[in-house]
């Protein structure tokens, strides 16, 4: 697995935490925040990153890491964002922010999971 890839996905979900946070305590709706879904993008683009690295990873790999778990780690994470996204939309009071929140603090658990996968536990 790319560590690089990995401290971009971690960078870039806590920058949309801390945004989600300040939204929800200002009482702004998330329909209101470009930047909010400009780093929802990005975090999602590194995911993206991040499932075909894994995967290429994973083929190329002598490690003993259970492959089906580990790809599918990697496809929940791509999928969860989006979804968080399309619920925070139709949202129009501040729980939007909260759903983005739990959302991304689901990326990043994911994300925990899957280095201990990749290292074997």
């Amino acid at each position: 697995m790319n560590p690089f890839v990995l401290g971009a996905v971690v960078v870039l979900g806590l920058a949309v935490a801390v945004l989600a946070v300040v939204l929800v305590v200002r009482d702004v709706a998330v329909r209101h925040s470009d930047l909010l879904f400009g780093l929802i993008a990005l975090l999602e683009l590194a995911l993206l990153v991040q499932l075909v690295t894994g995967s290429v990873a994973l083929a190329g790999t002598e490690r003993d890491v259970e492959g089906v778990t580990f790809v599918a780690y990697l496809f929940t994470n791509l999928l969860a964002l989006p979804i968080g996204a399309f619920w925070a939309l139709a949202d129009k009071t501040r729980v939007g922010g909260a759903v983005v929140l739990v959302t991304v603090l689901t990326v990043l658990a994911l994300q925990l999971r899957l280095v201990s996968i990749w290292a074997g536990a």
